[in-house]
C-alpha cells in the first residue's frame, strides 16, 4: 500500500543546514512556498498521517506529533518496535519545523506550524506481519476505522499517502463522513504508470484516491512532467513534485524518495496552508483554490497525467481568498447526514407498484387507432384533391377596364 520508494541520504548527526535545505529548495520553489509563507504557515491546523506511524522524536518534528492509534495492532508478532520510516517522511514533508538556531537546520515542510496526528494504518513493507496484515480480513477496513478517527480527533486535513487496487463501502462512507465533517482528504494516485493499450492508455484506479471527495495527486518529475511511474487515470486532480524529495527518517536521519506519496504530503501540507487562513472553508472550495492556483496547467485545461496542473501554494492562498466568501454545501432531506444513502430522501422509498397490462385490450384499441389513422390520412387526401380542383378551376384574371378619356 505504500505509494514510493526510499534511499537514505544522511545518517543522523551528519546533515548540515546547506546539505538538507539546499536540497530541498526546488521543491520549495516550485511551490512557492517562500512566498506562501508570508500569508500562512499552518499555524492552528492538525493534519492526520494515515500511514506506518511517525516518530514523534525525531528532530524536525519533536514537539508537533501526537501518537493516535494504532489499527494494525495484532499483526506483527509481540514485542516488535515498528520502523515507522514512511510515516515519518510523509509527516515531515507536511509539517516538518527544522532544529536549531531559527530552525534553519534540517527538514523544513510546507505548513512547518500545523500539528500532525498520526495513525498507524499499514505496515512497511519489511516488517514481519506484513503478509498476516494484508490477508487477515480483520484489517480489511482499517483504512475507514483510521479516517473516522482522525475526523473524530479533530484532524483538518487527512494525507493517506497509500494505495491499493480494491475500494470497499466502509471506505466510502468514512470518506462521506469527513467530507461533512469540513475535513480535506488528500491521497496518492499509485505507482503503476500510464497504462497499456489493453486498460485504454489509463493506469488502473487506485484507492482511496479514486473515491469522489478525495484529491488524486500525481507526481512530477524533471520539467514538471508527469513521472513515469505515476498513475494517468481521470481521478488525478493536481500534481506535486514526486522525484527525489528529501525528506526526515526515524533516529534523525534523513531520506530522498520518488513516488506519489511524496507528492500527496506536499499537496496536503497546501491544503494545510488554506484551512490555516479559512478555517471553516469547505473541501470542495479548498479543492477549487488548488485547482485554479495550479501552474503548468495542461493543453486544454486538464490531462489525466497531472490533473489540473501543478500546486502552487501561494496562488492557492491567493485563490483562496478570493473564494472565501462563498459556500459550497449540500441542501435538501438527508444532505448531512453521511451515511444516508446517495439519492434518499425524507422518506422511505415504499414498495414498487407492478401494473398489469391486458394485452388482449391493448391489441383491439391499437388496431382501432391504427384503422382511425388510415382514415384520417385518406380524409386529408381527398381534401387536398379537391382543393387542388378549386385552385385550378378559379377563372384567369381579366384586366382591367381602362379609365374612361375625356374628349378634349
Amino acid at each position: 500500500m505504500l505509494a514510493c520508494g526510499l534511499v537514505p541520504v544522511l545518517p543522523a548527526g551528519s546533515a548540515h543546514a546547506d546539505e538538507v535545505r539546499s536540497r530541498q529548495r526546488e521543491v520549495l520553489r516550485t511551490l512557492d512556498l517562500p512566498r506562501a509563507w508570508r500569508t500562512s504557515q499552518g499555524q492552528g491546523v492538525t493534519v492526520a498521517v494515515l500511514d506506518s506511524g511517525v516518530d514523534a522524536r525525531h528532530r524536525d518534528l519533536a514537539g508537533s506529533v501526537t501518537e493516535g492509534r494504532d489499527f494494525t495492532a495484532g499483526a506483527n508478532p509481540p514485542g516488535t518496535v515498528p520502523p515507522r520510516l514512511h510515516g515519518t517522511y510523509m509527516a515531515s514533508l507536511i509539517a516538518g519545523h527544522g532544529h536549531g538556531p531559527g530552525g534553519a537546520d534540517g527538514v523544513i515542510g510546507v505548513a512547518p506550524r500545523a500539528r500532525v496526528l498520526s495513525v498507524r494504518v499499514i505496515l512497511e513493507d519489511e516488517e514481519p506481519g506484513f503478509r498476516e496484515f494484508n490477508a487477515a480480513e480483520r484489517f480489511e477496513d482499517v483504512v475507514a476505522r483510521g479516517i473516522r478517527y482522525a475526523v473524530d480527533r479533530g484532524a483538518d486535513v487527512i494525507n493517506m499517502s497509500i494505495s491499493k487496487e480494491l475500494a470497499t463501502g466502509e471506505e466510502r462512507a468514512a470518506i462521506r463522513y469527513a467530507v461533512s465533517r469540513g475535513v480535506v482528504l488528500v491521497a496518492a494516485a499509485g505507482n503503476e504508470g500510464a497504462g497499456g493499450a489493453a486498460d485504454g492508455g489509463y493506469a488502473p484506479y487506485s484507492y482511496p484516491a479514486s473515491f469522489p471527495g478525495v484529491v488524486s495527486v500525481a507526481a512530477t518529475g524533471p520539467g514538471l512532467r508527469r513521472a513515469s511511474f505515476s498513475n494517468a487515470n481521470p481521478s488525478v486532480l493536481v500534481a506535486a513534485p514526486g522525484v527525489d524529495v528529501l525528506g526526515a527518517g526515524p533516529g534523525d536521519a534523513y531520506w530522498v524518495g520518488r513516488g506519489t506519496s511524496q507528492a500527496t504530503a506536499l499537496v496536503s501540507g497546501v491544503a494545510a496552508l488554506i484551512k490555516s487562513e479559512h478555517p471553516e472553508m469547505s473541501p470542495a472550495l479548498v479543492v477549487q483554490a488548488l485547482t485554479a492556483g495550479a501552474t503548468r496547467r495542461p493543453a486544454g485545461g486538464y490531462d489525466t497525467g497531472t490533473g489540473f496542473g501543478v500546486v502552487n501554494a501561494a496562488r492557492a492562498l491567493a485563490e483562496a481568498d478570493r473564494i472565501s466568501r462563498h459556500t459550497h454545501t449540500a441542501s435538501g432531506p438527508g444532505a448531512h447526514d453521511p451515511d444516508r444513502p446517495l439519492g434518499a430522501g425524507s422518506r422511505a422509498a415504499g414498495p414498487v407498484r407492478v401494473v398489469h397490462r391486458d394485452r388482449r385490450r391493448i391489441a383491439v384499441h391499437a388496431g382501432v387507432a391504427l384503422a382511425g389513422g388510415i382514415g384520417a390520412v385518406a380524409s386529408l387526401a381527398v381534401i387536398a384533391v379537391v382543393a387542388g380542383r378549386v385552385r385550378a378551376a378559379d377563372p384567369a384574371p381579366v384586366p382591367a377596364a381602362p379609365e374612361p378619356v375625356a374628349a378634349p
